[in-house]
């Protein structure tokens, strides 16, 4: 029961962490532009959906979904008995196969063979250093304990 409890607070924490990074992203997309304009949502998304309140509110929603699935698929580091590897690589496939269509539908990617390739490497590359940094932090972590053991 407690896990359950675990899952589901961390998911419900995910969800509104979600949409904030998904609006501090927007934000940094349009520092990058440059024109003094504010971009909520790809343009792509805009057309799609009829208008910008469509767009904000779906890419709102996809944010959540994403910060519900990464905050719940966070329990994954908690399963001991798994090796790291599987750890990694089960946590990877359902962030992966969560991340990757979201961003097609939302028009994040460029929706090609090379644009979804692009993206995909791009999202990997993050999370290889990500993963790297939490690695090593770990590791002295864990020296700094053993040396107060010994």
């Amino acid at each position: 029961m407690e896990n359950k409890k675990n899952l589901l607070g961390r998911m419900l924490i995910g969800m509104p962490l979600g949409i904030s990074i998904g609006y501090v992203i927007s934000i940094i997309i349009s520092v990058i532009q440059g024109d003094g304009a504010y971009y909520s949502a790809p343009p792509e998304l805009v057309k799609s959906l009829g208008g910008e309140l469509n767009a904000v509110v779906f890419q709102a929603g996809m944010s959540a979904l994403i910060g519900l699935v990464f905050g719940g698929a966070s329990v994954i580091w908690e399963m001991h008995q798994w090796s790291l590897a599987k750890q990694s690589g089960v946590y990877f496939l359902i962030v992966s196969l969560t991340m990757m269509p979201v961003a097609w539908f939302a028009h994040w990617i460029e929706h090609s063979l090379k644009g979804f390739l692009v993206y995909f490497a791009f999202f990997m590359g993050v999370f290889i250093v990500v993963w790297l940094i939490m690695y090593l932090l770990l590791r002295i972590k864990l020296n700094k304990v053993n040396k107060k053991l010994n």
